[in-house]
């Protein structure tokens, strides 16, 4: 009897079951053996063919992103959660994570949280921080406790999102904000696989804002180790943009002289902290390098 195959959305895996959804409907099913001998399993995201009735995962489509941590595919956005205060306003983070998802083709939601506890002259500061990374094209959204911006919702529909952040900077809040019934369902989740402990990660896809949203701190343990000097400074969005203006073609920005880059710096153009990040940054990459070598 021919297969009638139906084309669904992974939404969770929990050894060796995948949740795929079709119509509203879940089945859970299990990849046809030949999966098991690839170097890429079934991952939360996937678009892929099942049977139905066997309950057979047939096919996997052609990813848009692929990641190892956390263990996703095709994500289209991630909302990039930074606390301003308690934690303060760790830029060094904001910038790796900027540049891991860029590099991975993710489209970057940045939002800030905890406003409500600065004072006049840090509200000051942070503004033109805030302005800074929205004029080199980055959607950015303030949202305290007491004052969620509810135009985040628009940035999920028809999209696979994910959520991640460092623990405190108001992650839960926002989920309640966003949902109440989705912080409650990802905090249990959470007790019952451990959080925190060395174990299996759980990631899975709720329904929210017409589109899907995971939880996930796993960006937090990411690092550069895929990409090369060049690459990363491509990673850099208004560093990109601008070395079209410096003397070399493959410009590093470290020592090249009449580097447009180091100008803009010094004139005030470019964030000082983005540029020491940066070099932090390449330096973390060159001494991967020589240990894999």
């Amino acid at each position: 009897m021919k297969e009638v195959l139906q084309k669904g959305l992974v939404q969770k895996s929990i050894s060796g079951d995948y949740s795929v959804i079709y119509q509203d409907q879940i089945y859970v099913c299990k990849p046809r053996g030949v999966f098991r001998h690839k170097e890429s399993n079934v991952k939360v995201g996937d678009y892929v063919d099942f049977d139905p009735k066997t309950l057979i995962i047939t096919k996997v489509y052609p990813r848009k992103n692929d990641l190892i941590r956390p263990v996703m595919a095709n994500i289209d956005k991630a909302l990039l959660v930074i606390s301003i205060k308690e934690p303060d306003l760790n830029l060094n983070l904001l910038d790796k994570m900027i540049s891991i998802l860029e590099y991975n083709n993710i489209e970057i939601i940045i939002i800030f949280t905890k406003n409500d506890l600065l004072n006049e002259n840090e509200l000051e500061k942070f503004n033109k921080i805030n302005n800074y990374y929205q004029n080199i094209g980055y959607k950015t959204f303030v949202s305290s406790k007491e004052n969620f911006d509810f135009t985040i919702l628009d940035e999920l529909k028809n999209s696979i999102c994910v959520l991640t952040g460092q623990s405190g900077v108001g992650k839960s809040t926002l989920l309640n904000n966003m949902d109440n019934a989705l912080n409650l369902k990802t905090n249990a989740i959470s007790k019952a696989l451990g959080r925190g402990k060395h174990t299996t990660r759980h990631i899975e896809l709720y329904p929210v804002g017409g589109g899907y949203l995971a939880d996930s701190p796993g960006f937090g343990n990411v690092s550069f180790d895929e990409m090369d000097e060049l690459t990363f400074s491509q990673t850099f969005v208004e560093f990109f943009l601008e070395s079209k203006n410096c003397k070399f073609n493959h410009c590093t920005h470290i020592n090249e002289p009449k580097c447009s880059i180091k100008e803009k710096v010094l004139n005030g153009e470019i964030l000082k902290s983005r540029y020491d990040n940066y070099l932090l940054f390449i330096n973390e990459i060159k001494e991967a390098k020589k240990r894999k070598y």
